[in-house]
């Protein structure tokens, strides 16, 4: 009996060491859920919620621009303009002057106004360099300029003034009085650069402008309101054949007359005021406010700046006479090639790539917008006259051929019509025969035999007559075309 006890006891402590001994059995994990994907519903229409939230706000009326901050200097500055910061100078090369800008930085074309100079200068901002920096181009001389001086941001491009305290003045391209009469009384004034007249502005009327001139009334007539071009080289005629037509047609015209001098002679304009002073288109003293005429200078002394856009203030005064007083104006240019070669010397200190023969890439572009410009609207209109300067008489240049795209009516002034003095000699020629027919007609009249000689005479005369004048004829119509 105790061996059995003894043999079970034995029995049951194996049968637990087997089971200490055994390796639990690892518990299963339990298995991950399946990641469910969201549903897209909720997705789009939070978007939609976006598009429907900008889409409201684009069609409410445009926020106030935020207050203005104060510049530097205690200057007040617009956050769009840059109007009233201060920059300094950084560098003057020639007609080229870079400034620097802290804050508000001014757009392309605008006017900056240097402080603290003997003169006032007036620049014009033309390209963004970077680093609050831009170069700008001068409309006077740079003579005594020093970096650090200050400069005035305007905020506007070059305003200039317009109305009739302009008739019978001289300006230049800033707008400033040169004729040395005082200062110019008005409160009106307009920014050159501006957009030309909508298409749905324009009139399409055709109307005939007698300019006195017979050759031009029969064989090429010049339209009302259109731009008229008078090609020619050097010494052709071109400035005395506009000074013809201010004499004929600005006298008897019944509205104002436009006179811009561009890079032409000094010793031209003056002779040109002058005649206009004798001829009473411009009236001096107390009568000034009857003058028909309004000049603007920008000769060839002056500089680049200055010259590539002393036609566009030229062109703005003539634009408020139509615009705002509804004037049929007459525009005269003198010369439209010294505006093109002004913006080429321009390019060149901008350090633009050169184009055809070396004109600047952008010759189109700036001749379209002034061409543009001068047009005839529902108010009023500007008749052009531009005398165009031909390079060394090839029409096939880029800037007279640019040109011709532009105009209404073209004349061309020959050199070979002119090396053959044919006008002077027809008219000489003519004047003798007459003058010998005359006499012989006088002499004789009382004696029969004379008398049928001097006939034959005669014939023959106004034989000679028509040979000249279709001789006369025919090279003046070769000369047009």
């Amino acid at each position: 009996m105790a061996s059995r006890r003894l043999l079970s006891s034995l029995l049951r402590s194996t049968s637990r060491r087997s089971l200490s001994k055994s390796p639990s059995p690892t518990p299963r994990l339990p298995s991950p859920s399946p990641t469910r994907r969201p549903f897209p519903c909720p997705y789009f229409l939070s978007r939609d919620a976006e598009y429907s939230t900008s889409a409201a706000a684009a069609a409410s009326a445009p926020s106030q621009p935020p207050p203005a901050k104060k510049g530097g200097k205690g200057k007040i500055t617009d956050e769009f303009t840059g109007a009233g910061a201060i920059g300094q100078v950084c560098q003057v090369i020639g007609a080229v002057v870079d400034v620097r800008f802290d804050e508000g930085l001014p757009p392309i074309l605008t006017a900056l106004e240097v402080m603290d100079h003997s003169i006032r200068l007036v620049l014009e901002v033309a390209q963004h360099l970077g680093e609050n920096m831009v170069r700008t181009i001068a409309m006077d001389g740079t003579e005594g300029l020093v970096r650090g001086q200050p400069v005035l941001n305007t905020g506007s491009p070059i305003t200039v003034p317009v109305g009739r305290a302009t008739l019978g003045r001289i300006i230049n391209v800033i707008g400033e009085p040169i004729d040395e009469k005082g200062e110019l009384k008005t409160d009106h004034f307009l920014p050159i650069h501006r957009e030309a007249p909508a298409f749905v502005e324009q009139a399409t009327e055709q109307q005939i402008l007698v300019t006195g001139i017979k050759v031009v009334d029969l064989l090429a007539p010049y339209q009302r309101g259109g731009k008229i071009g008078l090609f020619g080289g050097a010494g052709v005629g071109k400035t005395v054949l506009i000074m013809e037509l201010i004499n004929n047609v600005a006298k008897a015209h019944g509205g104002f007359s436009v006179f811009a001098g561009v890079g032409e002679r000094t010793r031209e304009g003056n002779d040109l005021y002058r005649e206009m002073i004798e001829s009473g288109v411009i009236k001096l003293g107390e009568k000034q406010a009857d003058s028909k005429c309004a000049l603007v200078y920008g000769q060839m002394n002056e500089p680049p700046g200055a010259r590539a856009r002393v036609g566009l203030t030229g062109l703005t005064v003539a634009e408020h006479f139509r615009d705002a007083e509804g004037q049929d104006v007459l525009l005269f240019i003198d010369n439209i090639f010294r505006f093109t070669q002004a913006n080429s010397e321009v390019s060149a200190l901008l350090g633009r790539i050169p184009s055809a023969v070396g004109y600047q890439p952008t010759l189109a572009t700036d001749l379209g917008g002034l061409q543009e410009r001068i047009t005839t609207t529902k108010k009023g209109s500007i008749t052009s006259v531009q005398a165009i300067y031909v390079p060394a008489d090839d029409l096939t240049d880029p800037a007279p051929a640019t040109t011709f795209a532009h105009l209404d009516a073209t004349t061309v002034l020959s050199r070979q019509v002119l090396s053959l003095s044919l006008v002077f000699i027809l008219l000489w020629i003519l004047w003798i025969l007459h003058l010998v027919c005359s006499l012989l007609i006088f002499w004789v009249r009382n004696t029969t035999t004379l008398l049928v000689v001097s006939r034959r005479f005669s014939k023959t005369t106004r034989t000679c007559k028509i040979l000249l004048l279709f001789w006369g004829w025919t090279s003046l119509v070769k000369m047009i075309n």
